[in-house]
């Protein structure tokens, strides 16, 4: 191959490399920070990825194969069709990667042809190295479409704060925390909607609940059930001591009655007058609505709204995530915990997080990360920190049980 030959395919090459991809860069469903890291693969695990990847392929050509069957039925159709959709974003990936391979080895052929022209060399050395970066990066985010993921993660949640060990405080320290989440749901753009508040003497919340929805909602909160510890002066105390109180946070994803299968044989439905600290629209009506689910002797209450359909329809709401949990722990024992795992008793011990006023920080116990900026924190800026730590923690014991199992 003569040296202008070589210049002519080189360039033929760029020329391709600046066409714009088949799909956008980051795919919608991945983190950033998964796309930045972008870790080199064991060459173990990355000849596992590959038997998957070909299985998907084969099975892409058999579901091509049933849709273009003209005695295919309209079930076998409308099944293939659906999952055809679910493996559209892997098979875009594959279809790049092994686009990425025929360049790499051209490049690779080049190379071996150009040894004695430096110039040619380090041009195509160049182009080399930028598709084997472009290879690895693909090589992660097909990893992320392989790893186990939980149905729910895509659902809206229910938050749950209630104030633990502390009295007076814990209720504030509650208060405080609900707003924060409150705030995180508003700059993320989720729709943040309370469904019931029962208030402490001090204004501060004994109990709050709320219906989160939007874009993966759940995926991006459901470690934040736990312990949640504050160390810091109540307003109540006058000496100027530091108190330690607890506050439990759990987070249910949503579910419908479809999901659960209610009953209306199995529901006791009360109604009466809501009022006092737990309501914040005190009435003489019987607005407010509390549930019985009969075979478990779960209660569900709620009274935040005047309607008493409103108030039946949020306790509703409350009561498809609890059951729908339930039943997704009994399934799924080791990727999720019943309500009352995620609570616990309120003891101030059994922590997951502490937010320190005096020094002004928030520590994460699970991941060991400290963030100095607890105002920040507090109003709903700065939560992304540990939510992205937990989701990569997540990610790399997903990566770790995917090679071990294999």
């Amino acid at each position: 191959m003569t040296s202008q030959l070589r210049r002519s395919l080189l360039q033929a090459m760029k020329q391709i490399k600046q066409l714009p991809p088949a799909f956008p860069y980051p795919l919608p469903f991945l983190r950033s920070y998964s796309t930045e890291l972008q870790p080199q693969l064991s060459p173990k695990l990355v000849k596992i990825m590959e038997q998957r990847l070909s299985l998907i392929e084969q099975r892409n050509a058999c579901l091509h194969s049933i849709i273009n069957q003209s005695d295919a039925t309209a079930e076998e159709y409308a099944r293939a069709n659906k999952e055809l959709r679910k493996i559209s974003s892997s098979m875009d990936l594959i279809n790049h990667l092994r686009a990425i391979h025929k360049e790499i080895d051209g490049l690779r052929s080049l190379m071996a042809e150009s040894a004695q022209d430096k110039d040619m060399l380090d041009m195509v050395t160049t182009e080399l190295d930028q598709a084997i970066n472009e290879e690895k990066r693909l090589h992660n985010l097909l990893l992320k479409t392989l790893l186990p993921k939980d149905d729910a993660d895509e659902r809206d949640c229910i938050l749950e704060v209630r104030a633990g060990t502390g009295g007076e405080e814990a209720s504030l320290f509650a208060m405080d925390i609900f707003k924060m989440y409150e705030r995180f749901s508003h700059n993320k753009g989720w729709m943040f909607e309370v469904l019931d508040i029962t208030e402490s003497d001090l204004k501060g919340y004994k109990e709050a609940s709320a219906a989160i929805s939007g874009a993966d909602v759940y995926g991006n909160l459901k470690f934040e059930s736990g312990i949640h510890r504050v160390q810091r002066v109540p307003v109540t105390e006058k000496s100027g001591r530091i108190h330690t109180s607890a506050v439990s946070v759990a987070i249910l994803p949503q579910a419908d009655q479809v999901d659960v299968h209610l009953r209306n044989e199995d529901l006791k439905i009360d109604t009466y007058r809501s009022g006092g600290s737990g309501g914040q629209h005190a009435n003489t009506t019987n607005s407010a609505v509390r549930i019985t689910h009969i075979p478990t002797g779960m209660t569900i209450a709620i009274q935040d709204e005047r309607s008493q359909h409103m108030n039946k329809a949020k306790a509703l709401k409350v009561l498809c995530a609890k059951l729908y949990e339930m039943e997704r722990s009994r399934l799924q024992n080791n990727r999720s915990k019943l309500r009352l795992e995620q609570i616990g008793s309120g003891d101030r011990s059994e922590r997951i997080r502490t937010y320190n006023f005096p020094q002004g920080r928030v520590t994460d116990h699970r991941v060991g990360i400290t963030h100095h900026a607890i105002s920040d924190v507090m109003q709903g800026e700065n939560l992304d920190v540990f939510v992205d730590a937990l989701l990569l923690q997540q990610e790399m014991d997903a990566i770790a049980s995917f090679s071990s199992s294999q």
